[in-house]
């Protein structure tokens, strides 16, 4: 059965920029240029559109916009950090050059910056003391903080009422297009702030697209459903699949197709353990798609990190580098699909722990409908 909301606990939020400048000194970096909206979000708490966080060794520096005067000091003070910050409509390259003047060693978010943003950056400071980084401030976000979990799980819980809230218009024949807008609308009244992402209404052969987007077919009685779809709470966002047939009694195909990836998602699940290799999880789910004869029928890759970002570190898939440690929260969601007949995926969002991992989403799995609207 699922239970009430969880409660929030407030987040770790005033040690962050110290946690950042502890692998500042391991890059032997003098100032951090921090231009990715999350990034910046995670370290002082400023959401605004436009924004450049300056970080030194016991300096920081806000650049932003008029529009923000107001909500950057305050939420700044909301993030229990001390932080200059300086309002321009155009003057921000200059800005951070001034913060950086004698520094040597400045990085850059190379997975962010444009070409045309770095060529401005190293013309005002000099090519010559740029740095590209790559996922210095991800790799401090992975892991998640009690506060960080709350959000997640209590993003998680309102998925869940949503999708039990609805279940029951599949019998009514909707489009896959109304389907998934009165889910959006029941996360929305059930307490979310947006939606984690696009959500996912793939029915009959349209299930065989892993990323559908909901169109204006019917939904028909013995249709296959694979429903993707998260909450996002407080920039948080959860993530989880159910896949159900609808009116009726499940085909011979349709049941040993479901069967096939729920057991292969429960062995994803139960391979979940902090020090486990992460490509260890996608194996795990590939192995027993592959006894089912459905190895090429799984396209994709079996899990992933999520937080202010749906996509996060660690990809779960076959290219997957690196040990898992405890306090990472990650998805296991491994498909099939079948052109022309449609698909399934069942996917959980789980914490890692040194014991196993613990669920977060709490959803009842199975083909039948009923199963969600009596939970």
């Amino acid at each position: 059965m699922i239970g009430p909301l969880p409660a929030l606990v407030p987040m770790s939020t005033a040690a962050r920029v110290d946690l950042v400048r502890a692998t500042m000194v391991e890059q032997r970096l003098d100032h951090l240029v921090v231009t990715k909206p999350v990034n910046i979000r995670w370290v002082c708490g400023f959401t605004g559109s436009n924004g450049t966080l300056v970080i030194g060794a016991d300096t920081l520096l806000l650049v932003t916009d008029a529009r923000y005067t107001d909500q950057a000091a305050r939420q700044i003070a909301d993030w229990h950090i001390h932080a200059d910050i300086e309002i321009t409509p155009t003057a921000t390259v200059d800005l951070v050059a001034a913060a950086v003047a004698g520094s040597s060693r400045i990085g850059l978010e190379a997975d962010h910056l444009s070409w045309s943003q770095h060529d401005a950056y190293a013309a005002a400071i000099g090519g010559d003391r740029l740095v590209a980084t790559s996922g210095l401030i991800e790799v401090r976000r992975r892991q998640k903080d009690p506060g960080e979990r709350s959000r997640l799980e209590r993003a998680s819980a309102i998925a869940d009422r949503a999708l039990c809230s609805v279940i029951g218009l599949l019998d009514e024949r909707p489009t896959e297009q109304r389907f998934g807008l009165e889910l959006d609308h029941a996360m929305r009244i059930g307490g979310a702030d947006d939606v984690s992402f696009e959500t996912i209404v793939a029915s009959g052969p349209n299930g065989a697209l892993p990323h559908h987007r909901p169109s204006s077919r019917v939904i028909e009685r013995g249709d296959l459903v694979v429903v993707d779809f998260g909450a996002k709470l407080d920039g948080y966002g959860s993530d989880m699949t159910r896949t159900v047939v609808v009116g009726g009694e499940p085909t011979p195909e349709q049941q040993r197709l479901y069967d096939a990836v729920a057991e292969a998602q429960a062995a994803g699940v139960a391979a979940v353990r902090a020090g486990v290799e992460q490509v260890g999880i996608d194996r795990v789910c590939r192995e027993v798609l592959a006894s089912h004869g459905l190895a090429e029928a799984f396209t994709h890759g079996t899990g992933h990190g999520l937080g202010l970002e749906i996509h996060e570190q660690p990809i779960l898939s076959a290219r997957s580098v690196g040990i898992l440690p405890a306090g990472l929260i990650v998805t296991v969601e491994p498909g099939a699909y079948l052109a022309g007949f449609g698909g399934v995926r069942v996917e959980d969002t789980v914490v890692v722990t040194d014991s196993g991992c613990v669920p977060i989403t709490h959803c009842p799995k199975g083909l039948d409908p009923r199963g969600l609207e009596r939970s």
